[in-house]
């Protein structure tokens, strides 16, 4: 019975977050088009009333942990569910994302994230776009802020390996930034797929930055090392063992 009733209070939750999606989106167009400021402010909005409906509908909160950038730098996080990607924005002062090409069409999602400066990349042609986001960045064309990358490029649950990709080394390398990894323990309690939400407390933690001057292997050794390690000691506190989602 009380699965039965978190999953309704899950489905609730679920609709309801995109239907404050589509009214913030309207309430913010008329401040996104006159500054990209003010798709940011629409931004943060939406991840504050997520963050807070999550608290009180389906008993999910959020913890926030280390030190958020707030200078150029870029920002590596884990990726586990739509959950890390509000979070962590919603941490930082101007993020942008590197994100995938087709989603710039997507409603809404697509027209604040290119407002906000956010860089779409072709998958397909990967290199070819990381090079044209190092000029772009260089130019001055793309916003100034917080470039969030996901290492392994996509949403991965909790305890499953997976490789981390090479274009966050390139970056680093060519961009000469600092890079703010980020642990998570939220694909525990938002999976990647499902209708389903746990309670409990989802905990993101801003790791100590990696200075630019490594080599690429050193760094993306490094950068694995350190997300993992951080992401498995958070999912052992919050009591989880691997495969219970």
């Amino acid at each position: 019975m009380t699965y039965a009733i978190q999953w309704l209070r899950s489905l609730v939750f679920n609709a309801q977050i995109y239907v404050a999606m589509l009214v913030v989106g309207i309430l913010y167009t008329p401040a996104a088009l006159w500054s990209p400021a003010g798709a940011v402010a629409a931004c943060h909005a939406y991840c504050r009333w997520v963050r807070w409906s999550a608290g009180w509908m389906i008993g999910l909160r959020v913890e926030i942990r280390g030190t958020p950038p707030t200078d150029e730098v870029m920002v590596a996080p884990k990726h586990q569910s739509f959950l890390d990607v509000l979070m962590i924005y919603g941490a930082i002062p101007r993020g942008k994302f590197v994100l995938k090409s087709i989603l710039k069409y997507a409603p809404i999602i697509g027209q604040f994230a290119m407002r906000i400066g956010c860089i779409p990349v072709d998958r397909g042609k990967r290199g070819q776009a990381i090079k044209k986001m190092v000029a772009d960045v260089r130019a001055g064309r793309a916003m100034p802020g917080q470039l969030i990358i996901y290492p392994q490029g996509t949403r991965i649950a909790p305890g499953v390996k997976a490789p981390y990709k090479i274009g966050t080394g390139a970056l680093y390398r060519e961009l000469g930034q600092p890079v703010v990894p980020v642990a998570t323990n939220v694909g525990l309690f938002w999976p990647k797929r499902g209708i389903y939400r746990h309670q409990g407390t989802a905990v993101f933690e801003f790791l100590p930055r990696i200075e630019p001057g490594l080599d690429i292997a050193t760094f993306m050794h490094q950068l694995e090392t350190e997300i993992e390690a951080a992401s498995d000691r958070l999912n052992a506190e919050a009591g989880f063992p691997v495969g219970r989602i």
